[in-house]
């Protein structure tokens, strides 16, 4: 399947997009052995809202015209933070994730900003390396400590 889809499209994500967003954002994050159990136990962070939508904070990987993944941004406190990269587990290791970041990083210069910051999934270290993050310190979540990354835009 891999080489007959060929029209890969990044945009702006639209509300129409939420339930295709929703699917991404829910197979993608079970489908990680090592959040499973977490996420089954505490199902309300498998919920996407609609907000990174309606807010023009979503950038989307459509190919032949299906969602095959997303991500959004947010400024908490003048950091802008990567925060949700979903890509469908069976379109995984085809560059979406990496077009998505790369595009959300035009976004970010495009605007003046100089970092886009990331709290890492550890099963995500090795992506966000090699798509140019930076270690930065640590940050305490809901499940633990995380690595914080940033990646520098300007």
């Amino acid at each position: 399947m891999y080489g007959v889809h060929t029209v890969k499209v990044i945009r702006l994500g639209v509300l129409a997009d939420l339930p295709a967003a929703r699917d991404v954002f829910r197979s993608a994050s079970l489908s990680n052995a090592g959040d499973r159990a977490n996420l089954l136990a505490h199902p309300e962070h498998l919920i996407l809202g609609p907000e990174a939508l309606t807010e023009g904070r979503t950038q989307v990987a459509e190919v032949d015209g299906s969602v095959v993944g997303f991500a959004t941004w947010a400024d908490a406190d003048g950091v802008i933070e990567l925060e949700d990269l979903f890509v469908d587990p069976s379109w995984r290791r085809r560059g979406i994730a990496d077009a998505l970041v790369k595009r959300i990083a035009d976004v970010m210069r495009a605007q003046g900003v100089e970092r886009l910051e990331v709290t890492a999934n550890p099963h995500a270290m090795d992506f966000y390396g090699a798509a140019g993050f930076t270690n930065c310190g640590i940050a305490s979540t809901e499940f633990g400590p995380a690595l914080r990354m940033v990646l520098v835009v300007h």
